[in-house]
C-alpha cells in the first residue's frame, strides 16, 4: 500500500480511539453527587423495586429474589443488589459497586444517592412485611432520564465532545493533506503567469504521494526555466549577430547602386532589407522584455493623452486604406508605466487591427476606467471590422511568429512579433491583453492595467 493510505488508515482509527476515550472520560468525570431536585423521583422508583424485592425473598428466599432481580436486569436494563440490615448481599448484580452506597443507607434514615458512569445510584432501607430491614441498592440505566425524559445536558455534552474531538483530528489531517497542494497550486499559478523562479519548496522532505509530487514539480520548474532561458538567450544572440551582416548587406547595396545604376531589383532588395532590420528590432525587444536582468523606468503618465497620439498617427494612415480609426474616451486616466513601451504596444495592436479591418469600416478604439479583481483599472479595447480568428487560436496569437493561416498569412505584412511583444508589456505593467471576436464580426483586443490616481 502507498503511504497515504496508511496516513488516512492510521487517522481514521486513532479518531475513533480518541473519540471513544473522550467520552468514556466524560462518564468517568462526571461529578458523583446527584442533584436535589432529582431525589424524591429516583427514590420514588427505587422504593418500588425495592419493596417488589423485598417481596419476592420473604416469599421464595434468596432464590426468588435472584431470579427477580436478573429478570429486572434483562427487560429493564436496571442493575439492583438486596441486602441484609448488616450490608451483606443476598442477591442481585453489582453488589460489590453497590456496598459503598448500602453502608450509607445503613446508617441513615434518608436515601443515599451517587453517580458513576453517567448512572444515578440509589441505596435505601425497605421494611418487609415480618418486620425486618433490608438495604435495596440500584442504578437507572439512563441516570435521571428514567425520571425525567432525555438529559438533554448530558447528551448534549457527549456529542459535544465526540465532535469536538473528531473534529480537531479531522482538521489536523486536513491541513496536513491539502497545505502542500495549495502551496503547490500557488505555485503552479505564479509559474504559469511567466514567473519561472517559481518553485514550492518546504514539502520536499516528506515521504508520501505528496511530497514526490511537490519534488516532481520543482524539478518541472527547473527544467521549464532551462528552456525557455536558453530559448530566450538564442533568440538575443541570433538578434544581436544579425545585425552586422545586416549593415554589411546595407552598404552592398549601396556601392551596387553607385556601380550600376538604380535598378528595381536593388528596391526589393531595400525593401527586404528594411523588414529584417525591423523583425531583429522586434526580437530584440521581446529578449529585452523577457528578460528580468534590468527593470523599464515607470512613472506616472496620462495615459489618455498617449491613446489620443496613437490614435491620430493610426487614422492618418488609415485613409490610405480607405478606413478610419475612432477614439472613445471617458476622460483623463492615468497609469503608472514606460510611456516609451506603452505607445509601442498600442501601435502594435492598432496598426495591426488596421491591416485586417475590411475597407471602408473603421477601427474602434475606446479607453475607460474598470474593474478587476476589486482594483481600480483601465480598460483599452481595439476592436476591428475583419475576418477575425478561429476561438480555438485566440489565445496563441500572443506567441511569437505565430500565424493563424485562413487569413494572416505573411503576405498580409509584419512577423508575427507585435501581439507578443503587447502581451510582454502589459505583463510588465502588472496587467494583462487578451482577444476575442466579436459578436458583430471582427477581433477585439482589450488592455487591462492598473491605474494610478495622480499623475507626478
Amino acid at each position: 500500500m502507498r503511504s497515504l493510505f496508511w496516513k488516512i488508515f492510521l487517522w481514521f482509527w486513532a479518531t475513533a480511539l480518541l473519540t471513544a476515550i473522550a467520552l468514556l472520560l466524560t462518564f468517568v468525570l462526571q461529578p458523583g453527587g446527584v442533584p436535589a431536585r432529582w431525589h424524591a423521583a429516583l427514590s420514588a422508583t427505587a422504593q418500588m423495586y425495592g419493596r417488589a424485592a423485598v417481596g419476592e425473598v420473604e416469599r421464595g428466599g434468596a432464590e426468588a429474589v435472584a431470579s427477580y432481580l436478573d429478570d429486572l436486569d434483562r427487560n429493564a436494563h436496571t442493575q439492583a443488589c438486596l441486602f441484609d440490615a448488616d450490608g451483606n448481599a443476598i442477591a442481585g448484580h453489582g453488589c460489590v459497586s453497590f456496598q459503598s452506597l448500602a453502608k450509607i443507607a445503613a446508617t441513615s434514615t434518608t436515601p443515599a444517592f451517587g453517580f458513576r458512569y453517567g448512572l444515578a445510584r440509589v441505596g435505601l432501607r425497605v421494611r418487609g412485611r415480618i418486620g425486618a430491614s433490608y438495604i435495596f441498592a440500584t442504578e437507572l440505566p439512563a441516570g435521571p432520564r428514567a425520571a425525567f425524559g432525555p438529559n438533554l445536558l448530558g447528551l448534549a455534552l457527549h456529542w459535544g465532545v465526540a465532535l469536538l474531538v473528531s473534529g480537531l483530528i479531522c482538521y489536523l489531517l486536513t491541513r496536513h493533506l491539502t497545505t502542500p497542494i495549495l502551496r503547490l497550486r500557488e505555485a503552479s499559478c505564479r509559474l504559469a503567469n511567466g514567473d519561472l523562479t517559481t518553485r514550492a519548496p518546504g514539502w520536499e522532505t516528506r515521504h508520501d504521494e505528496l511530497g514526490e509530487l511537490v519534488r516532481d514539480f520543482n524539478s518541472m520548474g527547473d527544467r521549464i526555466e532551462a528552456l525557455v532561458s536558453s530559448q530566450r538567450q538564442l533568440i538575443s544572440d541570433v538578434s544581436h549577430e544579425l545585425r552586422s551582416p545586416l549593415a554589411r548587406l546595407t552598404v552592398a547595396l549601396d556601392l551596387a547602386r553607385e556601380r550600376m545604376g538604380n535598378d528595381p531589383a536593388f528596391d526589393h532588395m531595400e525593401k527586404d532589407f528594411d523588414r529584417l532590420r525591423d523583425m531583429v528590432g522586434r526580437l530584440l525587444t521581446v529578449a529585452r522584455l523577457d528578460s528580468t536582468a534590468s527593470a523599464a523606468e515607470m512613472k506616472v503618465l496620462n495615459l489618455s493623452a498617449l491613446v489620443s497620439e496613437v490614435v491620430a498617427d493610426a487614422d492618418f494612415e488609415a485613409r490610405t486604406r480607405d478606413c478610419t480609426v475612432q477614439l472613445s474616451n471617458t476622460g483623463d486616466i492615468c497609469v503608472r508605466g514606460n510611456g516609451d513601451l506603452l505607445r509601442s504596444a498600442i501601435e502594435d495592436v492598432i496598426r495591426n487591427a488596421v491591416r485586417y479591418t475590411a475597407s471602408g469600416t473603421a477601427v474602434e478604439v475606446q479607453l475607460r476606467r474598470g474593474d478587476s479583481g476589486g482594483s481600480a483599472s483601465v480598460v483599452l479595447t481595439v476592436r476591428d471590422h475583419g475576418p477575425g480568428v478561429p476561438d480555438s487560436e485566440l489565445v496563441n496569437i500572443f506567441q511569437p511568429f505565430y500565424r493563424v493561416a485562413a487569413a494572416r498569412d505573411r503576405q498580409s505584412g509584419g512577423a508575427g512579433l507585435g501581439l507578443a511583444i503587447a502581451d510582454r508589456i502589459a505583463r510588465l505593467h502588472g496587467g494583462r491583453i487578451c482577444a476575442a471576436n466579436a459578436a458583430e464580426g471582427g477581433l477585439e483586443i482589450v488592455f487591462n492595467l492598473p491605474v494610478a490616481e495622480t499623475a507626478g
